[in-house]
C-alpha cells in the first residue's frame, strides 16, 4: 500500500449496543420524569376538585356529622370519591393511549414505511400498573380535603351558607 501512514478505521457491534443501551437509559429517564410531572399534575387537580367539593358539601358533612356520622364516615365517602375520580382518568388514559398507538402505528406503516404492518402493542402489565398508579393517586391526593371534611364541626358546617 502507498499510503502506510494511512490509519483504517473499524467498529464493533458491542459498541453500538452499549451506545444504544445509554440513549434508551436517557430516554427512559426523561420520559419518566416527564410522567412524574404529570402525575404531580394530576394529583393537585384531584386534590382542587375534592377540595371544591368538600366546600361545596360542607352543609351536607354537617347534616351527616349531626345525625351521628363518624369522621370515619366522612372520610371513607370522600377518599373513595377521590379514587373513583383518579380512576375514571386513568381508564380514560388507557383507553385513548391504546387508540393513539393503534393510529400512529396504523400511520407510520402507511407514510412511512409503507406495505408494512407496524404494529401497536400495548402489554397488560402496563395497563394494571396505570390503574394502579390511578389508584395510588386518587388516595395520596385524596386525603388532606377527605381529613378536612372530617374534621369539620357539625355545628359550624350547619351554620356555612
Amino acid at each position: 500500500h502507498k499510503d502506510a501512514d494511512k490509519v483504517f478505521d473499524y467498529w464493533i457491534a458491542k459498541k453500538e449496543i452499549e451506545n444504544n443501551k445509554r440513549v434508551s437509559a436517557i430516554i427512559k429517564g426523561l420520559l419518566g420524569g416527564v410522567a412524574s410531572i404529570a402525575l404531580l399534575v394530576g394529583g393537585i387537580g384531584v386534590m382542587n376538585i375534592m377540595l371544591v367539593s368538600v366546600t361545596e358539601r360542607t352543609w351536607e358533612i354537617g347534616l351527616r356529622k349531626a345525625v351521628g356520622a363518624r369522621k370515619r364516615d366522612i372520610l371513607l365517602q370522600f377518599l373513595i370519591e377521590s379514587v373513583v375520580i383518579s380512576l375514571a382518568g386513568g381508564i380514560i388514559g388507557i383507553i385513548i393511549g391504546i387508540l393513539f398507538g393503534a393510529g400512529g402505528a396504523k400511520l407510520f406503516s402507511t407514510f412511512v414505511a409503507k406495505g408494512t404492518n407496524w404494529p401497536s402493542v400495548v402489554s397488560f402489565q402496563s395497563m394494571i400498573i396505570a390503574t394502579s398508579v390511578s389508584f395510588i393517586i386518587g388516595i395520596v391526593f385524596g386525603l388532606y380535603p377527605a381529613n378536612r371534611a372530617g374534621n369539620l364541626m357539625p355545628t359550624d358546617a350547619l351554620r356555612h351558607n
